[in-house]
């Protein structure tokens, strides 16, 4: 009796982690300013995510972000065309960090995406690797 009630927690968890998933719940991260003025920001890429997925930075203050791709064989990207903005770059990631550095003029939600694919495959970015960059007052 014991194993059936670990079991079905078991199963309720998995259901709800599932949901939430599948509700597009973000994996969000507010930016802070450093000493040197400067936001600093993680992310981390892999099979067809991004972590974080949400990003808050604040306007016309400068924005680094360091990029690094989880270990695997598929490759990933990240792209932001947003020129208006101040944002503008496609960066290859790998397993070393690798960073870009812009300053957002301009308040708005901006994707960020990997644009590979595989010729008759969805893209990476149908298979839900996008996120998005908030750019606030």
């Amino acid at each position: 009796m014991r194993f059936k009630n670990v079991l079905c927690m078991c199963l309720v968890f998995l259901f709800l982690c599932l949901t939430s998933h599948a509700m597009g719940q973000k994996n969000v991260y507010r930016a802070t300013i450093d000493k040197d003025g400067v936001q600093r920001v993680s992310v981390i890429g892999g099979e067809y995510f991004f972590n974080p997925d949400y990003i808050v930075v604040k306007v016309n203050v400068p924005v680094e972000l360091t990029i690094k791709k989880e270990s695997g064989v598929v490759p990933h990207d990240i792209v932001m065309h947003e020129p208006d903005a101040g944002i503008d770059f496609s960066l290859q990631m790998a397993s070393e960090s690798k960073k870009v550095r812009f300053t957002p003029r301009k308040v708005g939600k901006y994707p960020y995406y990997c644009d590979k694919k595989l010729l008759f495959f969805k893209s990476h970015r149908d298979r839900g690797m996008e996120g998005t960059l908030e750019v606030v007052e």
